[in-house]
């Protein structure tokens, strides 16, 4: 179990030794290190593949180079010295990056009738052949093999995409693509064991039911037309998650308590939704569909279907939302607390900051009796946590005792 602790008081209290502590703070700055130079390498490979490829603008020109960076790379590696592995990794990863992502641009730019065609099969080719090599559990070249079935995955899924794209097809078989674009991200994260990839995976399963993110000037935004079914869909793998998390071996362990993280952070994104606007259950889903082509005549009468939906429809308020959102976000910060779920209890407090602030800019303003109430509410409530919390670690503890 990872946990957070303060290693001056353990050796104070007599509870590690000083030799301990500092095995303890060396692996915490070796960890710390490592990570910010794979951000940097990471940086200037993908960096440095994109701008070859547009630099060149040219499908023999990016070919030639990026086989020249490959078999220079595919060489440094093969001397394993370990001076220079660090060039080896980089320059056969941008070799290997020009040639499957000028692969794709190619065929989308210029043979778009047969490029998804091509791009599926050839994505989880490269793959396939990247988890035989990784299978092989030589030390040398996993790095690299690793990233490279990451450029096969994007390839694969890339060119599903633009093949579902092409034939204009929606609903049900979108949802059930991006839920197979999460089972790839999510596999591959955990075969490689790296949990940023991990982490991505929630993005595809945020969009089954069309929950996102765009971008305008100086604007990013976050939206879900379906906020209460988007954070039951979360929810619901937060606890499988958990359950895993608990069950399973350490690897997978790790990797299910981030995606359960990133689940629970779109979950509170789409409380504040519903908070804002409220929610007309199933609107998107079995009532009208969003509206796109805002020049059209048809308009008016899409505005009419979607009242007379509306008329029907369960709706859940925004002030109903609020208060949901704020009980919900006790309960998870107490559970959390007392099951250690450290990353978990820093998202629901976080949220529960942002959820204040909102309502006292949104709701509350002008109203200093909600304050008064809402202050003394939280410190029976605060009581009741902690008594709460000191039964079930009594209850813990007594059960350990008689086993």
């Amino acid at each position: 179990m990872i946990v957070l602790a303060d290693t001056d008081a353990l050796v104070a209290d007599a509870i590690i030794p000083q030799a301990a502590q500092a095995e303890i703070e060396l692996r915490s700055r070796k960890l710390m290190v490592a990570m910010a130079l794979n951000a940097i390498l990471c940086f200037g490979i993908l960096s440095a593949t994109g701008g070859f490829i547009f630099w060149l603008a040219s499908a023999l020109s990016v070919a030639i180079v990026g086989l020249l960076f490959l078999g220079i790379g595919g060489l440094i590696l093969r001397a394993d010295h370990s001076d220079f592995t660090f060039f080896g990794n980089a320059s056969a990863l941008i070799g290997a990056g020009m040639l499957i992502g000028g692969a794709g641009i190619e065929l989308i730019d210029k043979y778009s009738d047969i490029a998804g065609w091509i791009m599926v099969p050839a994505g989880a080719l490269v793959a396939a052949l990247c988890v035989f090599a990784l299978n092989k559990q030589k030390k040398t070249g996993r790095f690299v093999a690793g990233s490279i079935l990451l450029m096969g995955l994007a390839l694969h899924l890339i060119g599903l995409g633009f093949l579902l794209n092409q034939s204009e097809i929606d609903g049900a078989l979108i949802s059930i693509f991006y839920l197979y674009a999460t089972l790839a991200i999510a596999g591959a994260g955990w075969f490689i064991d790296v949990r940023l990839i991990t982490a991505l995976a929630i993005v595809p399963f945020a969009q089954a039911l069309d929950t996102s993110t765009f971008y305008f000037h100086a604007a990013y935004v976050f939206y879900s037309p379906e906020s209460t079914l988007s954070i039951l869909q979360m929810l619901l793998l937060v606890f499988v998650l958990l359950f895993v998390a608990r069950t399973r071996s350490d690897q997978l362990s790790r990797h299910a308590m981030t995606l359960a993280v990133m689940a629970f952070i779109i979950a509170n994104l789409c409380a504040l939704v519903g908070s804002l606007w409220g929610d007309y259950l199933g609107e998107t889903l079995w009532g009208t569909s969003r509206y796109e082509d805002w020049d059209s005549s048809t308009y008016s009468s899409w505005y009419d279907a979607r009242d007379a939906f509306r008329e029907t429809a369960m709706f859940i308020s925004a002030n109903m939302y609020s208060v949901l959102w704020a009980i919900g976000l006790a309960g998870a910060i107490s559970w959390f607390a007392h099951s250690n779920q450290r990353g978990l209890f820093n998202t629901a407090v976080t949220f529960a900051c942002i959820h204040a602030y909102t309502q006292a800019l949104e709701s509350f303003h002008d109203e200093p009796l909600a304050y008064v109430i809402g202050g003394l509410a939280a410190i029976p409530l605060a009581w009741g946590l902690w008594r709460l919390d000191s039964w079930l670690t009594a209850r813990q503890l007594t059960q350990a005792d008689h086993l």
